[in-house]
């Protein structure tokens, strides 16, 4: 991480670099031991007070700011409605709205209060779906009022507190955008995120490799429909290749004018903003 900044400052960018890991705590925890391994959010929904979760939400800091990792992608904002879903259970704080937000309000302002940008995921909501989007493409068919007073509201509080960063999900929400998994809607980024719930700051994609994306688009073309729903910073977490193969779609998506410098401007200004306090 000191080589990779180093490097930033080498070449005279004036901001460093996002360095990001999952650290959640439980199951999905990127750096094990000796690192701290907080228990999963559910056990912390179960037992412990909010006092308790910015204690473990600020060693989880205080650890990724030692070895210069500067992101967090967490809390989990989900809210685990649904026992039967495959990939967010025990990483929610639990089945409550209110639970959930005290508790994901908690552990942001711990990351955030230790110089770590903390990242809500995953937009507008991924606990009652039954697949998991690793896999396959979710689909969620609650509607536009149910979303609001149950899925959504762990987000609007995060809002409140000051979230850094906010992660969209891979899935398709039928009374939202039937078209469009969040990740590549203009209606759930643009419209309800930033003008509805008045969200300003980052928004991140999760791993455009993952199936419920790359089953059904082409990642150049996947990456230019984020990019023009609002998405600032994309994912690609494990080819080379295909970072590349983003890269030169970005390119002549912007030379040909289907995403505006406007558009772009707006992106790049948010993630210098972003970075103003690392």
């Amino acid at each position: 991480c000191k080589e990779l900044q180093a490097q930033v400052q080498e070449d005279c960018l004036p901001l460093p670099l996002f360095i990001a890991v999952d650290q959640e705590g439980g199951r999905i925890v990127r750096l094990q031991a000796p690192f701290t391994v907080p228990p999963a959010a559910a056990d912390l929904g179960e037992t412990c007070s909010p006092e308790e979760v910015y204690l473990w939400f600020s060693r989880i800091a205080e650890e990724l700011k030692s070895v210069g990792i500067n992101m967090n992608l967490a809390p989990v904002l989900d809210i685990n409605t649904n026992p039967a879903n495959p990939v967010i259970g025990d990483r929610s704080f639990g089945f409550d709205p209110q639970r959930v937000s005290l508790l994901g309000r908690a552990a942001i302002q711990a990351l955030q209060d230790h110089g770590i940008v903390s990242v809500g995921k995953h937009f507008p909501g991924h606990g009652d779906t039954y697949l998991d989007s690793h896999l396959a493409l979710p689909k969620v068919d609650h509607s536009e009022e149910r979303l609001r007073m149950v899925e959504l509201k762990p987000f609007q509080e995060a809002i409140v507190t000051g979230v850094s960063g906010i992660m969209t999900a891979h899935v398709v929400y039928n009374h939202l955008d039937p078209k469009h998994p969040a990740t590549l809607s203009p209606r759930i980024i643009k419209e309800i995120l930033r003008k509805e719930l008045g969200f300003s700051r980052l928004v991140l994609s999760d791993d455009l490799e993952m199936k419920a994306i790359e089953h059904h688009y082409s990642l150049d073309r996947a990456a230019v429909l984020a990019v023009k729903a609002g998405v600032d910073i994309l994912l690609i977490c494990h080819s080379p290749e295909k970072q590349e193969l983003v890269y030169r779609g970005l390119l002549k998506a912007i030379e040909e004018g289907e995403i505006s410098m406007g558009e772009l401007d707006e992106a790049v200004t948010r993630i210098l903003k972003g970075k103003e306090c690392l």
